[in-house]
């Protein structure tokens, strides 16, 4: 077995304008930089499904997916917030993006694979049950994430997020839920302003203030994190992988370098290795300075790939 990358074409053709830092440009950057590290050639490739409707009702509203398709431009550009638009091939890209996730989640549950990396986009971490916000329409990793619970009855899952900016929506949607942990890192002040005051005793959240680097990270981590996991004992592992905490990227403050990332992994890996039996699901959501996104996502990737003691 091995780590599965799971992407889809339409990724490619989502784009909110000139200029907007959610480019296409991103998956190329990464692409790129999996290739030329020789990580790509380690990976099994996938085609992300179109999500089913069933499933991504598990995680938002009917009338809010209804309305989608409603706004759904032919052409030009169509805002769901003012930082959030649909051109004619975004809400195909979402679709599959949430249908990344739920191939990802099959592909480890059923043992096909050891691991999972969802190169997609648009981002989900921000989209609420009702609202898209944040450059997100929606919340892929709850989507695979109830797809584990619902369809393959796992009991306990971990989701964890490190971007730089708090995974409202993922809390929102799971916040009382027993059945999911969620920890995360993120600056504070930042978009979107909440996380600070958890909404459920099942949410771990550690903001970070600006300037904060990779050590006061990796001791959140250490002291917060890895505890609170251990005693959780995950049967599965969600990974929010935001790269835009990283010391060269425009939309924030924090200062993580490229090592940072491959760490954490690792540290998630041991977390998954101990009590999940390895099985891990990881998707992109933030990263804006392309080269620092493409080496950082390719270290986190490759150390997917890396074995452990359960995968020998």
């Amino acid at each position: 077995m091995a780590t599965a990358l799971v992407t889809h074409p339409s990724f490619l053709l989502h784009e909110m304008g000139p200029g907007h830092p959610e480019c296409p440009a991103r998956l190329t950057a990464i692409a790129e930089r999996l290739v030329a590290t020789g990580v790509d050639g380690q990976l099994e490739h996938y085609v992300a499904p179109r999500a089913t409707r069933e499933a991504v009702l598990r995680a938002h509203d009917a009338r809010y997916v209804d309305s989608l398709e409603a706004a759904s431009p032919s052409e030009g550009l169509a805002y769901l917030d003012p930082d959030t638009a649909l051109n004619p091939h975004s809400l195909d890209a979402a679709w599959h993006a949430a249908g990344a996730l739920t191939l990802a989640t099959d592909l480890v549950l059923e043992g096909r694979c050891d691991n999972a990396f969802c190169a997609v986009r648009p981002p989900g971490h921000h989209a609420v049950r009702g609202r898209a916000m944040g450059f997100c329409i929606f919340n892929s990793v709850a989507v695979g994430i109830l797809h584990a619970l619902e369809v393959h009855k796992l009991e306990r899952i971990a989701v964890i997020d490190f971007d730089v900016h708090h995974g409202n929506g993922t809390e929102e949607i799971f916040a009382g839920d027993e059945r999911v942990l969620m920890v995360s890192t993120f600056q504070y002040p930042l978009y979107p302003y909440s996380g600070v005051e958890p909404l459920g005793d099942n949410m771990l959240n550690v903001p970070l203030a600006p300037g904060s680097d990779g050590a006061r990270f990796r001791d959140t981590v250490t002291r917060l994190w890895r505890p609170a996991l251990d005693a959780f004992a995950p049967q599965a592992v969600y990974i929010s992988a935001g790269f835009d905490a990283h010391r060269e990227d425009p939309l924030a403050g924090l200062a993580f370098a490229d090592e940072d990332f491959a760490w954490v992994t690792r540290e998630l890996c041991d977390v998954a290795a101990r009590h999940a039996g390895g099985r891990i699901v990881s998707t992109l959501e933030g990263g804006y300075a392309l080269a620092a996104l493409g080496r950082s996502a390719a270290l986190h990737v490759k150390e997917l790939t890396a074995p452990s003691p359960v995968r020998g």
